[in-house]
């Protein structure tokens, strides 16, 4: 394996870990905070990697991604949680859409402070030595392009995905039960979209939308 390639992994596999125990972390912190305590009483509310880790989706995929070459992302243990557990005053259906919100989120959160990080060093920090000054630069870029990946496809409307339970929030609540049956095939479908190369299409598209979005703003500023 040659020097490019373990910079490589490098680069990319520290934002990846990164990012997804945060994506799912929030979901435990969120659903904590509306009152079920499933993922603290299981150990999860934390931001030790080891105990999100998805040996094929938080290793070997973004591995295999970055070594090719690809669009990286990845995914963890999704944290647990408990919608009956919520405070009375919490609806249901409305937890349930914030606890899916806050992966996201999370993601678009960390891809905006990268955005300034990455902006500020090409303004300010192209005078420091030209392998430190890249390697914050590159490590920058790849926080941003991550966690916008990250954000957007879980923004997908298809079980697993967080994006099936925010629409599920607008579903009438007879069709809930339908939805949820779905959720068995979406994993299968994921895949195939992963293997007919359906991902790029639907997903890198508006991520380069997303990235010249978020860099505007502190081009702007700075």
């Amino acid at each position: 394996m040659g020097v490019d390639v373990l910079s490589r992994i490098f680069i990319w596999a520290v934002p990846v870990l990164f990012s997804i125990v945060i994506h799912e972390a929030s979901h435990g912190w969120t659903a904590y905070r509306l009152g079920d305590d499933t993922a603290k009483n299981m150990g999860r509310l934390t931001l030790n990697p080891l105990v999100h880790l998805d040996i094929f989706g938080t290793v070997i995929l973004p591995l295999i991604m970055i070594v090719l070459g690809g669009p990286v992302f990845g995914w963890a243990k999704p944290v647990p949680f408990n919608p009956y557990n919520f405070y009375p005053r919490v609806n249901r259906r409305n937890g349930i859409m914030w606890v899916a919100i806050s992966g996201p989120a999370s993601n678009f959160a960390i891809a905006f402070v990268a955005s300034f990080v990455l902006v500020i060093s090409q303004k300010f920090f192209s005078g420091f030595p030209s392998i430190l000054y890249l390697s914050i630069v590159q490590l920058a870029q790849a926080f941003v392009l991550i966690n916008l990946i990250l954000g957007f496809f879980n923004l997908i409307p298809l079980p697993p995905l967080d994006g099936s339970k925010i629409l599920m929030r607008f579903l009438p609540p007879s069709m809930e039960q339908q939805f949820l049956r779905f959720e068995r095939y979406g994993m299968l479908i994921l895949i195939l979209i992963l293997a007919t190369g359906g991902f790029s299409s639907i997903v890198l598209g508006p991520v380069k939308l997303l990235y010249k979005l978020f860099l505007s703003i502190p081009l702007f500023l700075f």
